[in-house]
């Protein structure tokens, strides 16, 4: 007897054949200038079955390194062999994405309006699209994201606190760091978790810029997870050796006064309590204020900004009790990182934001 075909994976009306992909426009709005907001998503559904893997990236519009990921993994010829189902949003926020901008033309912030409303302002709407026609239609999540301006992160994947299937998730993810943190209302990770949905939050570099280890972490992370579901055939490579770094609680050191600042630790550094991480200067030359370390940590982002008011975050500390090995556990999993060849690699990028270095 023959074996029954796979159907189609269909999504707002548009059925996507086994072993093909398609681009599906979800509309969720209109602009001031009458043209139609849209939800765009790339449908790789393979021959075989298997899980529904959705990634997405720029739900902060000026986050350029979580779309630069999702369109090198769109090109991997790996794809060819999928068995399940790839559902990849390069970009959520494209009023943000256009105007180089964080933020929704309202100045709202995207990620704080989930599950969104059919009703609401237009990136209510937008959320809603998200949350209502792709979330349910998918296994797991991946949501990419940067630091602010000015602000780099090391790589970092951010969980759910109590999530135990993402924890497993994030470390076949292998990031230096992995953050379990506190579910935070309006969230796109929130809605996720309610929808019982494992979602893996990947943090790296910094908004505006593209740099080359978040753009290889993220590729090579998700690659790891796809593997782990049995989307993708096993790696020859191996698993990586390094293991990350596990915290569940991080703070941020703040300026102690205004003026002008110089940071002395830099990212992936351990750092003890009663360091001197920085100092604060007097822009007219009578002081100096150190920057002192109040708990024993990991830097997982800090600040670039010359300039400091009072108050100001100036480092991101997350807590562990892994800090003896720290160092040496990030040292690892950064060596352990593959090399991207050159036809795995279209488009180099030069910068390392995060060393602060060409490579």
């Amino acid at each position: 007897m023959p074996r029954a075909s796979r159907p189609s994976f269909e999504l707002g009306g548009t059925k996507v054949d086994p072993g093909s992909r398609q681009e599906v426009s979800l509309a969720a709005g209109s602009y001031l200038t009458h043209e139609e907001l849209s939800l765009r998503i790339m449908v790789v559904h393979g021959r075989k079955p298997g899980p529904v893997l959705l990634l997405t990236a720029c739900i902060h519009g000026d986050e350029y390194n979580g779309t630069e990921i999702v369109r090198r993994v769109l090109r991997l010829p790996a794809l060819r062999r999928l068995a399940g189902t790839l559902l990849a949003v390069p970009v959520v926020n494209r009023p943000g994405f256009v105007t180089r901008s964080r933020y929704m033309p309202d100045r709202r912030d995207l990620n704080r309006l989930f599950p969104g409303s059919a009703t609401g302002p237009l990136g209510s709407r937008l959320a809603r699209v998200l949350s209502e026609e792709l979330v349910p239609r998918c296994d797991v999540a991946i949501d990419l994201h940067t630091g602010a301006v000015n602000r780099p992160n090391l790589p970092q994947i951010r969980i759910t606190e109590g999530d135990d299937e993402a924890l497993e998730l994030a470390k076949v993810f292998a990031p230096p760091v992995i953050l379990s943190a506190p579910r935070r209302e309006g969230s796109y990770r929130n809605t996720c978790h309610t929808l019982g949905k494992p979602v893996l939050l990947f943090e790296s570099g910094e908004a505006m810029r593209l740099d080359a280890p978040s753009i290889r972490f993220g590729v090579q992370g998700i690659l790891s997870v796809m593997r782990h579901l049995g989307m993708l055939p096993a790696s020859r490579r191996g698993k990586s050796k390094g293991k990350p770094v596990i915290s569940r609680r991080s703070y941020w050191e703040r300026a102690p006064r205004g003026g002008i600042f110089t940071p002395l630790a830099p990212l992936g550094r351990a750092v003890t309590e009663g360091s001197v991480l920085g100092f604060i200067a007097d822009p007219h030359g009578s002081a100096e204020t150190e920057v002192v370390c109040s708990r024993s940590g990991l830097v997982i982002g800090r600040t670039t900004d010359a300039t400091a008011d009072e108050g100001d975050g100036l480092f991101h500390i997350a807590l562990t009790s892994q800090l003896d090995s720290a160092e040496d556990r990030i040292a690892r999993t950064t060596e352990a990182l593959p090399v991207i060849d050159a036809d795995g690699d279209d488009h180099p990028v030069a910068c390392d934001s995060i060393r602060d270095t060409v490579v």
